[in-house]
């Protein structure tokens, strides 16, 4: 019988049978991996473990330590816990999978009551799937027998979706006899999915934890970020009353052509909260000098930042403003990474003495220079900009290390006002596909990287691990110190993206690294229906990123 041999690392594995599945052969090189394998790669492009490969080629495994190997594991979990779900529930309800934050993903249990004994009845249904061991079978199916399947079983948010997909097939996955369909490889069996925790939340929510890829070896203890999961409630509390809830309630919106209506809804929703915020503050004025605005890249900040500093003004509130970036130190003192790249998310690539002692100097009334760093150079200079605040006046504070106590030590706290912010998207594909925060922010980047800094997606994107690292150790670790939290996420946005980001990502090439990445956010995008950008307020957040904004 003829063999073929796979390229793997520097090295080949030979002799493989052409009736082989990726699974044998992973088991081959499973002796260099510390955790199970659970995906792979077969020539740049993602392929299931149960899937078999017949002739030469190069190949990659992954196990749930490497970025995208986690992301197989924290599907497959999910899948886990749908199906353990329907089990103990007795197919009464539906989980919700909602969103995540620091590795925790957040269920709804829907239209039933459930009590801890509940969850953990289904954290014991999902080990005891994982102890036997059983297939996750993958399979190609047309469009419209999924659509029959799923009509059959009342999974109508996916009917609803599928109706707006123009692929002739899909691909169901299968445990036990539940199917369901992912954005996304998963694991090829369920005992590669070994590590979790449940915990109870209330009448009908729990929350997954899983080993993340800081620390696989490790399920983290379950955080709660009262803030955040505040505004999250608040979010999907509204999403229900505008019955806007999944991709196609706003595709059909868009089909019969009100993408205005929603543009001008979404809109509103958002200066309405900023309003509050400003409410808040002026309620307080008394007490505030500053107020500092963080947020993970391309969160919004500085349309944000200008658009609250209005706000403040209608009420009265002279504001004077400050980006941190202004106070990076010199290119060639940046701190640098592991990999020998210059970290200017570290909080050593700012100048903190500089900026505490004009900050001082600023709260006194004293006629205060304020740097400018140009970027081109990567030096600090200096250009005539000067701030003289009266004793009423409010200053505001944008950039990454703005919520970090060690850049304002010398002000009291009741005279901070905090503010977080970040995209928190509620909108899902269906009710077992979220859309994550990270994702919204990766295209907004790509977007506004490529028309103002000439940068590519394909660099965007091998980018963005470090602006990961640096968002978990400078921003989230400050998150619930808020006093407010601004969701800068606009649930229309996702079809102006597509506009500008697809062909983007269709300039990446099948030989790139982050190719399979481009892929699949190119497969988020196409849930969307695409809509022009004329509609977009001139001084809207999403401005700041396809740009033609007034700010």
């Amino acid at each position: 019988m003829n063999t073929f041999k796979l390229k793997y690392k520097d090295t080949y594995i030979e002799n493989i049978l052409p009736s082989s599945t990726v699974h044998e052969i992973s088991k081959k090189v499973q002796k260099d991996f510390t955790y199970p394998i659970i995906g792979a790669k077969y020539n740049n492009l993602f392929i299931d473990l149960d899937e078999v490969i017949k002739e030469n080629g190069t190949i990659e495994f992954l196990d749930r330590s490497s970025k995208e190997g986690n992301s197989i594991y924290e599907r497959t979990l999910e899948f886990l816990i749908i199906v353990s779900a329907k089990e103990v529930l007795k197919d009464k309800t539906d989980i919700h999978i909602n969103y995540s934050l620091d590795s925790g993903i957040y269920c709804e249990v829907e239209g039933q009551a459930i009590t801890n004994k509940t969850v953990s009845n289904i954290e014991n249904k999902m080990k005891e799937i994982v102890s036997d061991d059983l297939p996750i079978i993958k399979s190609k199916v047309l469009r419209t027998n999924a659509i029959r399947h799923f009509t059959q079983t009342g999974q109508m948010d996916k009917v609803k979706n599928l109706n707006y997909t123009s692929n002739s097939t899909v691909d169901l996955h299968k445990i036990k006899n539940t199917y369901d369909y992912f954005f996304g490889p998963l694991a090829a069996r369920t005992s590669q999915i070994d590590r979790f925790k449940l915990t109870y939340i209330d009448k009908n929510m729990f929350v997954v934890t899983y080993p993340n890829i800081r620390k696989p070896e490790e399920i983290p203890d379950y955080v709660e970020h009262k803030n955040i999961i505040k505004k999250y409630e608040e979010v999907q509390k509204w999403s229900k009353i505008i019955n806007i809830k999944i991709a196609s309630d706003l595709n059909s919106w868009y089909a019969e052509g009100k993408y205005q209506d929603i543009i001008s809804l979404f809109e509103t929703h958002f200066e309405s909260e900023l309003s509050k915020v400003a409410e808040d503050i002026y309620k307080k004025k008394n007490d505030i000098k500053i107020i500092l605005i963080a947020g993970p890249s391309s969160s919004g900040k500085t349309i944000t930042t200008k658009k609250l500093s209005l706000y403040l003004k209608a009420k009265g509130i002279k504001t004077h403003q400050i980006s941190l970036d202004d106070y990076l130190v010199d290119r060639l003192q940046t701190p640098k990474d592991e990999n020998g790249d210059y970290d200017y998310d570290n909080i050593g690539a700012t100048d903190v003495d500089l900026f505490n002692r004009n900050l001082t100097s600023m709260l006194k009334g004293e006629k205060t220079e304020i740097p400018n760093h140009d970027f081109i150079n990567g030096k600090l200079r200096y250009n005539g900009n000067y701030i003289k605040m009266e004793k009423e006046d409010i200053l505001l504070i944008e950039g990454t290390h703005a919520l970090n106590d060690i850049l304002t030590k010398e002000i009291e706290r009741k005279n901070k006002y905090k503010i977080f912010i970040t995209p928190l998207v509620y909108l899902k594909i269906d009710n077992h596909n979220r859309i994550r925060t990270t994702d919204i922010r990766k295209l907004r980047r790509i977007v506004r990287d490529s028309r103002t800094r000439n940068t590519t997606a394909e660099q965007t994107l091998k980018m963005w691990s470090n602006v990961d690292r640096g968002t978990f150790e400078n921003i989230y670790p400050y998150q619930d110190d808020a006093d407010a939290v601004i969701n800068s996420s606009l649930g229309y946005e996702i079809g102006v993206l597509r506009t500008y980001a697809e062909p983007l990502l269709y300039g990446i090439s099948p030989n790139s690294k982050v190719y399979p990445e481009a892929i699949r956010l190119i497969n988020l995008l196409r849930q969307f229906i695409p809509i022009t950008s004329e509609g977009v307020p001139k001084d809207s957040i999403i401005r700041e990123f396809i740009g033609e904004g007034i700010y």
